[in-house]
């Protein structure tokens, strides 16, 4: 990768390309470089003369952990430029173990920081004089925790009694290792995973038998997913059933309630209908009980001149005539008499 130039007066203000990597003398500053105490360097220096702190690690899976110490190490001073040293695979795999990512896979990750200047690959893991001073180091940061390594209790010891050591604080709850430890935890989570997005047992390292086993797992997850997902559906299914329903018997409650006012308006006690049957009741039996009487003062019927009178009829008797009923008193009292008569004309 073809580095960047770089002048170390003018510390990169932009973020718009990566940290360069350093080279072997990476230090160009015009002015003359002079040992700084920590209570100057917190005054502050001219611009050409910037802090130069040394931040180094490992910086496997590159996390928030790690940003943190680094911005902690970049705001120390008010005119700092931040070198992060990272050791290489081989270095780091005979003195702590074995990594996730590789050497330049870590190289790469810390050039992206948006908090580091450069970036010193195959960085030694003990900080010697001569490379403090090849480099032209004023400090180091680390948290103060001593970091026993290399047949030593604290790999640090002689840079804090040198005075070139700051320290910076450690993010609780995120590490390396816990996050391998998780992986480590939820291996069987993990295989399946990447074996369901297409990787093979052998790029896993996973066995025959278990990849038939977590491919099995799979498989039930999905029918869980898929019958978890027919449940939720049902549920919204019964769930709209249930307020359709629940509108419904309002809407008919509403219209039985308006039914039965209308019944008992037409049909109650008071009710429409009984008033109208009371009513007419009262004209029919008013009429029933007073009838139509015959006009009094009609003109008698007299007989034509031009004809005969009938003739008379034979006479019966009494017992079989049936006369028709009188339609006035009058009527009545005539026909009696005429009976009479016809009784004594027959004696």
């Amino acid at each position: 990768m073809e580095e960047l130039e770089h002048t170390c007066p003018h510390p990169r203000t932009t973020l718009t390309k990566p940290a360069i990597f350093a080279r072997e003398t990476s230090c160009d500053c015009r002015a003359p470089h002079e040992k700084l105490t920590i209570a100057q360097a917190r005054r502050g220096t001219p611009v050409d003369r910037p802090v130069r702190v040394y931040a180094d690690g490992i910086f496997d899976l590159f996390h928030s952990g790690h940003a943190r110490a680094l911005m902690q190490a970049k705001n120390l001073f008010p005119n700092t430029y931040l070198i992060v040293g990272v050791c290489s695979d081989e270095l780091t795999h005979k003195y702590k173990g074995f990594t996730v990512m590789t050497e330049i896979e870590r190289y790469e990750a810390l050039r992206h920081c948006r908090y580091v200047d450069e970036v010193l690959r195959d960085a030694p893991w003990t900080l010697t004089p001569e490379f403090l001073e090849k480099h032209k180091i004023d400090f180091v940061a680390h948290d103060d925790i001593p970091y026993s390594s290399a047949g030593s209790e604290d790999v640090y010891k002689h840079i804090k009694e040198a005075g070139m050591f700051v320290p910076t604080q450690r993010t609780e709850g995120i590490s390396t290792s816990d996050l391998i430890t998780r992986i480590v935890r939820d291996y069987d989570v993990y295989a399946r995973r990447n074996l369901q997005r297409g990787y093979t047992a052998k790029e896993l390292n996973v066995s025959y038998i278990n990849e038939k086993k977590y491919r099995l797992q799979n498989q039930v997850d999905r029918m869980k997913e898929k019958v978890r997902t027919v449940e939720e559906k049902s549920k919204h299914f019964v769930y709209r059933v249930e307020e359709k329903s629940h509108d419904l018997i309002q809407k008919w409650e509403e219209k039985s309630r308006e039914f039965i006012g209308n019944f008992l308006e037409l049909f109650g006690p008071d009710g429409t209908w009984k008033q109208v049957f009371q009513e007419r009741s009262g004209r029919m039996l008013s009429y029933a009980l007073s009838p139509r009487e015959s006009p009094c003062n009609s003109p008698p019927r007299e007989l034509s001149p031009l004809r005969s009178p009938s003739p008379p009829s034979p006479p019966a008797r009494w017992h079989n005539a049936r006369p028709s009923p009188p339609t006035s008193p009058k009527g009545a009292s005539a026909s009696i008499s005429s009976m009479s008569e016809g009784d004594e004309d027959e004696k």
